[in-house]
């Protein structure tokens, strides 16, 4: 598997590909990403109460729980951008979901060992730091794979297929796994997440392979991240959003006695597809800075709803606002870092511009737990709605200072 930053340069084959196998290959690439982000899912929907009731401990553990894995994606990236560039990105996604399976055994054992309860904390801990690997080595090495069989003209859809796998699946994990939860236990459903990575391998041996290209030069890492850290801060702040929905919002409901806390993100999550998938060329033909503005202000109605606390619908109705809001961000501020890097040296940008999606989600949940300890589960999307409001004055300078574009 080549490097994501030369196949631009070295796979000129692959730019015209057969329309049918385009479809075929898209559709494997969203196959996996949505298996594994289902894993995910099923996580952020049962731990927040496993950790709060179950173990009896705080809403600030609650938040350490959820960002550690987001923590760990980020400070993996890297690696598993050298692995997909020297070894290929097929030994990145293998590492990867040998990865999640072991952090799916890991979960399955805290739940049998509830006492002590930080015994099974940390076993969590371990859990969720092995499912951050997982999903670090996965994801990049569909993107390297993924660019690589579609070509360059068709990258953009790689991207758009993976942001529908990863926010698809978690919408369809959190609910799974609440409703799997209440039938069979908790043990049944982290046993589950031990067999969904070898479902992934299953999946993954339907892409072909493609060669690896001899090595040439490469953007550092930390280059890259100097190249676009202005998009990639405002990503960062716009994830906070959902970062808080992700962390909280079950626990939210059922502080307000609310029914159906898993619809909030189901409702983000198709919200954000249905989008993807009608709109998904808007910040192309209107421009990313545009797009960006737009989709930020939309988040923040989203946030603001939740923040009202009026009943469980609206909050339901706000983070489908807030699904709709984010579906376009990245992509469109993607556009926005992409046209500062020179084209060979964009697939390294686009590693250090996800590290800032992931920087915003592992502050999230410990920032967000904090306050909800010190105050109210809804002064958690107040600080969503701060955030993504400096967002938009970081996109509206990028606006200002480079036209439409």
């Amino acid at each position: 598997m080549d490097s994501i930053s030369t196949i631009n340069q070295n796979i000129v084959s692959q730019e015209s590909v057969a329309p049918y196998g385009m479809t075929r290959n898209l559709g494997v690439i969203f196959g996996m990403v949505f298996t594994e982000f289902m894993i995910m899912g099923i996580s952020l929907g049962v731990l927040p109460a496993f950790i709060h009731q179950t173990l009896g401990l705080s809403n600030i553990w609650v938040g350490v729980v959820i960002g550690t894995q987001y923590v760990t994606t980020l400070a993996t990236r890297q690696f598993a951008g050298k692995m997909a560039d020297h070894k290929g990105g097929k030994r990145s996604v293998l590492t990867g979901i040998i990865t999640s399976a072991f952090s799916g055994i890991l979960l399955f054992m805290a739940t049998s060992l509830v006492h002590p309860p930080f015994l099974s904390l940390g076993l969590v801990l371990a859990g969720r730091i092995l499912l951050g690997i997982g999903e670090s080595f996965l994801v990049v090495g569909i993107f390297a794979w993924g660019f690589a069989l579609v070509g360059h003209n068709n990258t953009g859809k790689v991207m758009v297929w993976n942001g529908m796998g990863m926010y698809s699946g978690m919408a369809c994990g959190a609910p799974a796994g609440m409703l799997l939860q209440t039938l069979f236990g908790l043990n049944w459903l982290f046993s589950l997440t031990i067999i969904l990575p070898c479902i992934i391998y299953l999946i993954m041996r339907l892409l072909p392979p493609v060669p690896l290209p001899k090595s040439t030069t490469r953007l550092p890492f930390y280059k890259a991240v100097g190249l676009v850290w202005t998009s990639g801060s405002a990503l960062a702040l716009a994830s906070i959003g959902f970062g808080g929905i992700a962390s909280f919002i079950s626990l939210y409901f059922l502080q307000n006695h609310w029914q159906n806390a898993s619809f909030a993100l189901t409702a983000f999550g198709l919200c954000y597809v249905i989008v993807r998938i009608f709109l998904s060329g808007a910040p192309d033909k209107f421009g990313g800075a545009r797009i960006a503005l737009i989709s930020l202000l939309i988040e923040i109605a989203g946030q603001l709803l939740i923040w009202a606390g009026i009943s469980g619908t609206f909050t339901i109705l706000g983070a489908a606002l807030t699904g709709i809001g984010m579906s376009l961000i990245f992509p469109s501020l993607g556009q926005i870092a992409m046209k500062k890097v020179p084209p060979a040296n964009r697939g390294m940008a686009i590693a250090a511009y996800n590290a800032f999606f992931d920087l915003g989600l592992g502050l999230t949940a410990p920032l967000a737990g904090w306050i909800a300890g010190q105050s109210h589960y809804q002064n958690v999307y107040l600080f969503g709605t701060l955030a993504a409001a400096t967002s938009v004055i970081l996109v509206y300078r990028e606006y200002r200072n480079n036209g439409t574009k």
